[in-house]
């Protein structure tokens, strides 16, 4: 099962195209933007708690049968947060001194 690579930052709404280097992911999928990630978030997911990484990008190109972004195509499902900017603050100040593997 391949990532969804959903279009958007949750926190923001900004737009995130499937070759996006600025997207950040966690272990669930969530999806945000890099600022978002740095300056909001302090790299703590306000879904799970967990950290984030950059999220691959899918080739475009079909190098092995049946593997490539056209063949496979992005989700373009937008999804925001459940959660109000202020509790999302409150949760990452919670966790963000704790390191990603001890949360």
């Amino acid at each position: 099962m391949a990532l969804s690579l959903r279009p958007n930052c949750e926190y923001c709404d900004k737009d995130l195209p499937p070759d996006s280097t600025d997207a950040r992911i966690c272990a669930y999928e969530c999806t945000f933007c890099a600022d978002c990630v740095d300056n909001h978030l302090s790299n703590v997911c306000p879904n799970c708690g967990g950290g984030f990484v950059p999220r691959p990008i899918r080739p475009a190109n079909e190098w092995r049968p049946g593997v490539s972004v056209r063949l496979q195509p992005p989700s373009d499902k937008r999804v925001n947060l459940s959660y109000s900017k202020e509790e999302v603050a409150e949760f990452a100040a919670k966790l963000r001194d704790t390191p990603p593997e001890r949360r």
